[in-house]
């Protein structure tokens, strides 16, 4: 249940009234005070040791287009916390993007996830869905559905508030592919990743650094083992076996759309390797 933070004045009788108030409460004043249902909460004095509840932002694509991503995102069963039109109107110069769940609440957008050693991240997350078809059928086979310029502007925008506000580090912005590699693929290859990282948002690999370890590398790789580890490192969740087995293979597919996306084949070559690597030193 949430309440309105709006205050509501506290009519004391006089100063002898104002007095008492203050004697019994330390520092209460009708500006401190907050109406509660039957009580009223003296906010006077705030504890320091506390955190956000929000630690990660995740990004999704609908799978659909925006009418049917509307219906189901209000339906019984799923829900995000704002949702990003293709075309995003405008009000005024800027982007229009639907909020559907206030923030302080707990959206139904992870699902069974993971992430740097964390759980069920509805409960400590922000979602955002984009409408986008995500895979699609061309003359030329399958092709991931790009995203439209203003539609990243405005995923761009409203995502630099919300990292802004809830001092989210770079390296938990991820993609729901990312928090349950094997069961989702969204926002999928084709989202830029690395322009919104331009942008200050989320993480990317330093390419010096890459390069540093692609040459560190070329002689003799790390053993899957080491790989995995490191995987583990960055956030994801998979276990150290040595054996490059259906998990491991899912999350490579996973770290590769969002930092290799020319080739997401799940196998952990050079490249790979070097820019997980290089993410690890940059960020953990």
């Amino acid at each position: 249940m949430s309440y309105s933070s709006s205050a509501r004045p506290v009519h004391i009788a006089g100063w002898p009234g104002l007095l008492l108030c203050l004697l019994a409460l330390g520092a209460c004043t009708p500006a401190t005070l907050k109406e509660r249902p039957g009580y009223w909460a003296d906010q006077s004095v705030a504890a320091k040791a506390f955190n956000h509840r929000v630690r990660f932002l995740v990004l999704h694509y609908t799978g659909g287009d925006g009418p049917r991503a509307l219906n189901v995102l209000t339906g019984p069963s799923v829900s995000s916390h704002y949702l990003v039109a293709t075309a995003p109107p405008a009000h005024s110069g800027e982007p229009i993007v639907r909020q559907l769940v206030p923030e302080y609440e707990r959206a139904w957008h992870a699902g069974t996830s993971s992430w740097g050693g964390r759980h069920h991240l509805n409960d400590s997350s922000i979602g955002i869905e984009i409408v986008n078809a995500g895979p699609i059928e061309t003359a030329n086979g399958n092709a991931w559905q790009g995203f439209r310029q203003d539609q990243i502007a405005a995923v761009s925008s409203l995502s630099k508030d919300i990292v802004t506000r809830y001092a989210i580090a770079p390296e938990n912005v991820v993609g729901h592919a990312d928090i349950a590699p094997g069961r989702k693929v969204d926002p999928g290859p084709a989202f830029p990743w690395e322009a919104l990282y331009r942008q200050g948002i989320g993480a990317w690999p330093d390419a010096t650094r890459v390069a540093a370890y692609r040459n560190q590398f070329a002689g003799a790789m790390p053993s899957l083992a080491a790989i995995q580890s490191a995987l583990a490192r960055y956030g994801y969740d998979v276990p150290v076996t040595g054996v490059l087995d259906q998990r491991t293979h899912a999350v490579v597919v996973s770290f590769q759309m969002h930092f290799r996306p020319a080739r997401y084949d799940g196998v952990p070559d050079l490249d790979t390797v070097a820019r997980l690597w290089a993410l690890n030193d940059k960020y953990r």
